[in-house]
This record gives C-alpha cells, structure tokens and sequence, in this order.
C-alpha cells in the first residue's frame, strides 16, 4: 500500500463540542497516533452505537439492510476510502465487487463507516487528510484501548448542554433502554428548571 493511503479504525463515539445535536465519531489511524474526529448526524450516530454496543434492533436499520442486500446479491464491499476535506466535510467512496465487476460509489462519510463496521471492511484515507484533520493524543495511554468492539467513551452527563441532553434522550428511547432515559431526563428536568429560574 502506499505510504500515502493511511488505514483507519473506529475509536469511539462521542457528543460533538462543535455543533450542537451533533456527534462526533472518532477514527484512530491503524498503528499510529493520529485520531480523526467526524461530525455525524442523530441518525448515524444511532445506527453506529447500535453496532458498536452489538444491539439488536427489533427491525433492521437501513445499513443493517444494505448489508443482507448485499450478501443476498453476492457483492463485497472491499474498502471505504475518504478521500476528500473540504468546507470542513469528508467526501467519500464505497467499493463494491462481485464475481465480474468492481465499482466504486460516493457515500456519506457517516453512512461508508456505518456500513462497513457491518461488514468488517477497512476504511482508509489520505495522509494528507489525516495530517489537516487529525489530532495526536499527547497521552494515549490513558484512552481506552481498541478491540474489535469500539467502546463509546463519553463526558458526564451532567456537563451536557440541554440540546445534547435532548438528542441523547431521543436516542435512548429509540433503543428502548429506558432506565438510561430516564436517569437523562432527571437531568434534563432539573437543567431546564434552574434555566427557567434563572431567566426569572
């Protein structure tokens, strides 16, 4: 492989600092220090914690579907490549082979890496990108190390702004994990209660 192409593994998923309502997944450079961070939607954020905690959803998610598509029609996804940055979104391709041919389509970068966690494809991306985008961990030590099963390292939620206390509840009881929910909406009742009496 070129020393150029950089392979990448999912690290984690967490809320994002930047955009409220959003997610941020965590991408670590294979073998090296760099880590990635990619601003994704509520919805892809579900689909990959679902797949990152190995829950079974009662009906299958679009990626989940995608995936026995594809195993039913004989088409392997070889690889997800991000090959793009640009006005702080990555751009990035599928490619997909079956007995004859070898295509290669654009994706959502969110949607690729959803997709191939369900198929335990690789992903890969530019050194040129990782080097703009990423950042080195100056203790990676104290992370939590990475298996085959990325763990979701998140901040407390009591530091959560009311927005992301919001989106994490609907999530939580998309998943149906309940008693989750409800402790987020303890906290989210007394944050909203001390801004009304503020604002008072």
């Amino acid at each position: 492989m070129s020393n150029d192409i950089v392979e990448l593994k999912v690290l984690g998923l967490t809320y994002s600092q930047v955009q409220s309502g959003a997610y941020a997944l965590i991408l670590s450079q294979v073998d090296g220090p760099y880590r990635v961070p990619v601003v994704i939607g509520a919805a892809e954020a579900q689909s990959i914690a679902i797949r990152m905690e190995n829950i079974a959803p009662p009906r299958p998610l679009t990626h989940d579907l995608f995936d026995s598509f594809s195993h039913a029609f004989g088409i392997k996804l070889v690889k997800v490549f991000i090959y793009k940055f640009e006005d702080g979104i990555f751009y990035s391709e599928l490619t997909f082979k079956d007995w004859n041919r070898e295509i290669v389509l654009d994706s959502r970068t969110s949607d690729a890496i959803a997709i191939a966690m369900r198929t335990k494809s690789p992903i890969y991306t530019t050194r040129e990108i990782l080097e703009e985008t990423g950042f080195v961990m100056e203790n990676p030590n104290d992370e939590l190390p990475y298996d085959d099963e990325p763990t979701r390292t998140e901040p407390k939620l009591e530091n959560y702004a009311i927005e992301e206390l919001e989106a994490t509840l609907t999530i939580l009881i998309e998943k149906e994990e309940y008693e989750e929910a409800a402790k987020v909406k303890a906290i989210l009742d007394a944050k909203k209660a001390a801004r009304d009496s503020a604002e008072k």
